[in-house]
């Protein structure tokens, strides 16, 4: 039983294919000349990670300003309209920069937000007053929790330099940007009333 699924192990490892080295961010697979004297990659050297999480992040951050936007113009409450505008500001800006660095480590955006962000904006887009508000900072909980997981894998496995800086100047503020929403969350359902 026991040398069945050891055999078994091993072809499921096997089955999936080989991971090419030069997917793992393997220096030996690096183009020539992007590589420094110590064997280390050379600035705006991207690896599987730093493409995905730019791919994934700049998608997001298109989301959050056009829901952002959205939530400026349609919130019942000033809050969550201030939160929206917050959102678009802060959001636009993380866009601009991180547009560069991609460019610099040859990183192709999205130029529309993920299919899910695009269903989420659809179902905003047909609630109105107290029920618009919770959908919106409920909808901000959950996509900040997936974006500060996102950025700290960023910082964690990246390679690119630049792009790890980026997500790790970013990091304090997607923090605060979930604690807010958790904190506007809180006030309109009660929550945070004795």
């Amino acid at each position: 039983m026991k040398r069945l699924l050891a055999a078994a192990s091993f072809v499921a490892a096997f089955a999936v294919g080989p991971v090419r080295a030069e997917e793992q961010g393997n220096p030996a697979f690096a183009t020539p000349g992007t590589q420094s004297a110590s064997g280390t990659p050379a600035s705006n050297q991207a690896n599987v990670t730093d493409r995905n999480f730019a791919r994934a992040a700049a998608a997001a951050g298109l989301s959050e300003v056009d829901l952002g936007r959205l939530a400026d113009q349609k919130g019942q409450s000033l809050e969550v309209r201030a939160f929206g505008q917050r959102m678009a500001d802060d959001h636009a800006k993380a866009n601009n920069q991180l547009k560069g660095l991609a460019a610099a480590a040859s990183i192709p955006l999205p130029d529309a937000p993920s299919a899910d962000d695009q269903a989420m904006r659809q179902r905003l887009d047909n609630i109105q007053g107290e029920t618009f508000d919770l959908g919106y900072i409920r909808g901000q909980i959950s996509a900040h929790q997936q974006a500060v997981q996102l950025f700290e894998y960023e910082i964690g496995s990246g390679q690119d330099s630049q792009l790890k800086s980026f997500a790790a100047g970013a990091l304090p503020v997607l923090m605060q940007h979930l604690e807010m929403a958790q904190n506007i969350d809180a006030q309109l359902t009660g929550a945070g009333k004795p």
